[in-house]
């Protein structure tokens, strides 16, 4: 009798269920919004009880991201400094290089890392990351691959400007390497040449241009360019020679300053 009693209501129950889910399938959407918020004003208890433990649930991982974040900076700085003890070693090779190859005596080569190029019709200049705080001064000649590409015009505590010899403001007393010419002055022309007029004697392309000794500058001659062309001057018996750098200025990262007598 009992298990006929429980089974009834079993099926009674199933009843009811199943009408209340037929009547709020095809009630009003109105109705069936109304019945939503009263549910949950009447359970908002438990049901944020529910959310708060889905929340945490999901945020647990989240946890650890302030500690993932610290494990990556110490990665990217470890990174940082591997390069840049990289980079220091590679200037001390270079300069250690430089002072083996150059016959400078007494000199000290200060590396600087170039800013910016400018190569036009107008001006010819380089900017360096060096300047009075690093012993350097205006007039002081400026070397790339080996060779002298311009002097220092402009400097401040931590910048320096490089005028190109190349610049149209920019003179340079030179020579022609494997000649018995004189000391020749340098002109100039903007963009990427330069020019030395009226010489006596006609110079072969590709004959090295040197840069003339000067004192507190530049103790030996050295390589500036290669001529790229020699034309007959207007003048009987003399030729204009056209000079072009001996590297390639546009592409250069850094450059050393020759720094002659330094004070330490």
């Amino acid at each position: 009798m009992a298990g006929r009693h429980i089974r009834f209501s079993r099926r009674m129950l199933f009843t009811w269920f199943m009408l209340a889910a037929s009547i709020l399938f095809f009630a009003p959407q109105s109705w069936t919004n109304k019945f939503q918020f009263a549910f949950a004003r009447i359970f908002r208890w438990p049901l944020s009880i529910g959310r708060n433990i889905s929340l945490s649930a999901r945020t647990t991982p989240q946890t650890n991201a302030p500690a993932n974040d610290k494990e990556a900076q110490y990665k990217s700085y470890i990174a940082y400094l591997e390069e840049a003890l990289k980079q220091a070693n590679l200037k001390i090779e270079k300069i250690s290089g430089l002072k083996d190859r150059l016959p400078f005596q007494g000199a000290k080569l200060m590396l600087a890392d170039v800013y910016s190029v400018s190569m036009g019709p107008l001006r010819c200049e380089l900017m360096i990351n060096r300047g009075h705080e690093n012993g350097l001064e205006k007039g002081q000649f400026v070397l790339a691959n080996d060779t002298i590409i311009g002097a220092l015009s402009e400097v401040s505590a931590r910048t320096a400007v490089v005028r190109l010899f190349t610049d149209p403001g920019s003179t340079v007393s030179v020579s022609l390497r494997g000649t018995a010419t004189a000391r020749l002055l340098m002109q100039g022309e903007g963009s990427r040449t330069a020019k030395i007029k009226m010489v006596r004697q006609k110079a072969k392309i590709g004959t090295q241009v040197m840069a003339c000794k000067m004192p507190e500058f530049l103790d030996a001659p050295m390589v500036v360019g290669t001529v790229t062309e020699c034309r007959r001057n207007p003048e009987p018996l003399l030729w204009d020679i056209t000079v072009r750098p001996a590297c390639d200025i546009q592409a250069l990262n850094d450059v050393v300053v020759i720094v002659m007598n330094p004070e330490s």
